[in-house]
């Protein structure tokens, strides 16, 4: 540095390394705090309480960290290099190691945090560190600015990047394992540029020890990710797939194939027919002229098949969210034959969308409405199921139409399953509560809701595997342990409906 503070020659270009080194480390480590959050969201569920602890032991690791940094006295760039491996190695791999580790660990949540919490500290020391093997190279008017600065863009670029790149493109297994190879990068660069020969030999051996290992286990993610999936399933995956919205994932056992999301069952094809005619048809056949219909989720076609199946529709109008569904039930030749090529039907229209922000915009009406999300495992479900969404759902209606909600078990859950109707009443509408047997999911429930009470026989087509005019009338009975109970209101501002349904699950399942 000359008298200016300027830098000339090797300096700048060593100054300059260590800027890209603050931005690279930064994005890395963000990128190992959302990949942690996100694989305890898919995991473990509620993705609210799964993001705010794992954030918090996070930052509090890094505080750690940063406190530890100053028992480094001396060779502060050769303690930089070796955390920069040592979070090549732990962060690299964590994503495929918690993977495997799921189906196997007596308790996974002490994994979980145990290494979210040796990654936050490590990452706590990085930026203290740089600054001080900065401070030699820029004046300190500059110096907490530009640490800073480049800090920042590298928060920015790894929330961006998160979920609109890496993990559709990449998976998470692929992304942890690639900013491994980023923090492995980092080291070999200081090591190439900034340190004399005292220990280069020993850290270069072991940075590309890892690097092999990281780029190893790139060409072995989608072995990894099934190995772990077929423990966790314990069934044959023969299709996996991250999207910006769920992990989807197809198994096969004989001739049984099964749909999971974010590992939850959404279907099994030896029993779904129960689970779709139970859908469909008390609403239909509550319906004078169902011509115009309007499916809100239900993105396997499934429901569409049961309704294209009713003659008096002339349109259906299918919403869900996500395009990789919709396309994988439209093109996979096994999927399309099971929904009868719904989504390929010519009275039927798709459109991928948020259905919370469809219904606001949406116009018209519809004489029947099926509602076919997924349960309320977490608040960007549970919004689906407020009152805010069902008012606006039921200015869509038709003044003779119904409707019908997915509404969970009312055996395992019966608060959740009568938050429902409470909620929709709320919103304005009459509701009645029904359930049925699925033997992959035990008993399950739905809500009707309409204008006027939906009352009345249903008329039902010939030919149908389950419901007939003797077993769709007890549908609507309730032995008492499933009775109605006192619940509250599911709004945007409470999503009582999530917190009651992962208690009540919590219990059934533990």
């Amino acid at each position: 540095m000359d008298d200016s503070g300027d830098f000339t020659g090797p300096a700048r270009a060593h100054a300059a390394i260590l800027l890209l080194s603050v931005l690279v480390v930064a994005t890395c480590g963000l990128i190992y705090e959302l990949l942690a959050g996100t694989l305890a969201s898919y995991l473990l569920g509620d993705s609210v309480t799964q993001f705010s602890t794992v954030i918090g032991s996070y930052l509090f690791a890094m505080g750690v960290g940063s406190f530890l940094s100053r028992y480094v006295r001396r060779d502060e760039i050769g303690v930089f290099i070796r955390v920069e491996i040592m979070i090549a190695a732990i962060g690299g791999w964590s994503a495929a190691g918690l993977f495997l580790a799921f189906p196997l660990a007596a308790d996974f949540r002490v994994l979980l945090y145990a290494i979210v919490l040796v990654i936050g500290a490590l990452v706590g020391l990085e930026i203290p560190l740089l600054i001080r093997i900065l401070r030699s190279r820029f004046a300190f008017r500059d110096l907490v600015s530009n640490v800073l600065t480049y800090d920042y863009v590298g928060a920015l670029i790894a929330s961006l990047a998160f979920p609109l790149v890496l993990v559709p493109q990449l998976g998470m297994i692929r992304t942890g394992l690639v900013f491994g190879l980023a923090n492995v990068a980092v080291a070999v660069a200081l090591l190439f540029v900034l340190r004399g020969t005292r220990r280069v030999a020993g850290d270069m051996t072991v940075a590309l020890m890892v690097a092999c290992s990281l780029i190893a286990g790139l060409f072995m993610a989608e072995r990894i990710q099934r190995f772990s999936e077929i423990a966790y399933y314990g069934e044959g995956v023969i299709h996996a797939r991250s999207t910006p919205y769920q992990r989807i994932v197809l198994t096969r056992r004989g001739e049984d194939l099964r749909l999971y999301l974010n590992g939850n069952l959404q279907f099994s094809s030896r029993d779904e027919y129960r689970y779709h005619e139970a859908l469909v048809w008390p609403v239909l056949g509550r319906v004078a002229n169902p011509a115009r219909v309007l499916i809100l989720g239900g993105g396997d076609g499934l429901a569409a098949r049961e309704v294209l199946r009713d003659g008096r529709v002339r349109s259906i109008h299918l919403v869900d969210l996500d395009p990789e569904m919709t396309r994988m039930f439209r093109e996979t030749p096994q999927l399309a034959a099971l929904n009868r090529g719904s989504l390929l039907n010519p009275r039927l229209s798709v459109e991928n969308a948020d259905a919370f922000r469809w219904v606001r915009a949406a116009r018209g009406t519809y004489d029947a409405i099926l509602i076919d999300f997924p349960d309320p495992t977490e608040y960007s479900l549970g919004k689906l199921y407020t009152v805010s969404f069902y008012a606006q759902v039921a200015r869509l209606l038709a003044p003779d139409g119904v409707m019908v909600v997915q509404s969970t078990s009312p055996l395992v859950a019966p608060r959740s399953f009568w938050t429902v109707a409470q909620t929709l009443e709320a919103a304005g509408l009459q509701t009645r509560g029904y359930h049925t047997y699925v033997p992959s999911f035990g008993e399950w429930g739905f809500t009707l809701a309409a204008r006027t009470p939906p009352t009345g026989p249903a008329h039902l087509p010939a030919g149908l595997r389950y419901l007939n005019a003797v077993s769709e009338p007890l549908m609507f009975d309730f032995p008492p342990d499933m009775a109605r109970r006192p619940t509250p209101v599911n709004r945007l501002d409470n999503q009582a409906l999530v917190r009651s349904f992962a208690e009540e699950w919590s219990h059934y399942e533990g």
